[in-house]
């Protein structure tokens, strides 16, 4: 898979930070806050980008790889009344040690960048990585998710196994979304979800994931 993303580099006092953002818009996004949980609705091409990207969160430590969507339409659909809180998305590695309350400073400060183009090995994208679900309960399982909220922004810290065992979701919802056929009435569109029973997620909320084809734009 060939990734177009935009490198910044910016300073805040002594220390230069790198973010990546997607080398194209992701109009077809949105990320909302539920309260006690959170949504995301993509359709096929954006949920393929952002498994890309979240590999690429495995494979860039000292990297800040923040996807913009806080601003877009929300799908066609009527969506839930408690659906109104839309937020941009921030993946890390916990090593980064990032404090989220000085996100807001760093991106005022991002330029234009430069675009680059990734290639991400078909291996990290076509869910050949072996799993050991019953380790993720252990007591001493550090490969967890955490989120902070700032600045319209969540963030989500992990280690790169847990984000590359991840991925998989939006890969799913990118292979599995388009062709779904509904079985329940009460599930007309494909999803998946990170779940707190999955053992990734420590200070995090649930994420639920659904495929959407039906945009306002």
């Amino acid at each position: 898979m060939r990734l177009p993303v935009i490198i910044h580099h910016a300073r805040l006092g002594a220390t230069e930070f790198k973010v990546i953002r997607p080398g194209r818009p992701l109009p077809h996004a949105v990320l909302i806050d539920r309260d006690r949980h959170l949504d995301a609705h993509l359709d096929e091409d954006t949920a393929r980008l952002i498994g890309g990207l979240w590999v690429l969160a495995a494979t860039s430590p000292h990297a800040l790889i923040h996807l913009p969507m806080r601003r877009n339409q929300p799908p066609s659909r009527e969506l839930p009344d408690d659906a109104t809180r839309r937020l941009d998305l921030v993946l890390l590695h916990h090593s980064l040690q990032f404090a989220p309350a000085r996100w807001k400073e760093l991106r005022r400060r991002l330029g234009p960048g430069r675009p680059q183009t990734v290639t991400m090995p078909d291996s990290e994208l076509e869910g050949d990585i072996v799993i050991d679900y019953e380790a993720r309960h252990y007591r001493e399982n550090r490969d967890l998710f955490h989120q902070h909220l700032h600045a319209e922004t969540l963030f989500m810290t992990g280690s790169a196994k847990v984000f590359r065992e991840t991925a998989r979701h939006f890969l799913d919802v990118a292979r599995n979304g388009p062709g779904y056929v509904p079985i329940h009435p009460n599930h007309p569109h494909f999803c998946t979800e990170l779940h707190s029973n999955d053992g990734i997620l420590g200070d995090a909320r649930e994420i639920h994931i659904e495929y959407c084809d039906e945009w306002n734009s």
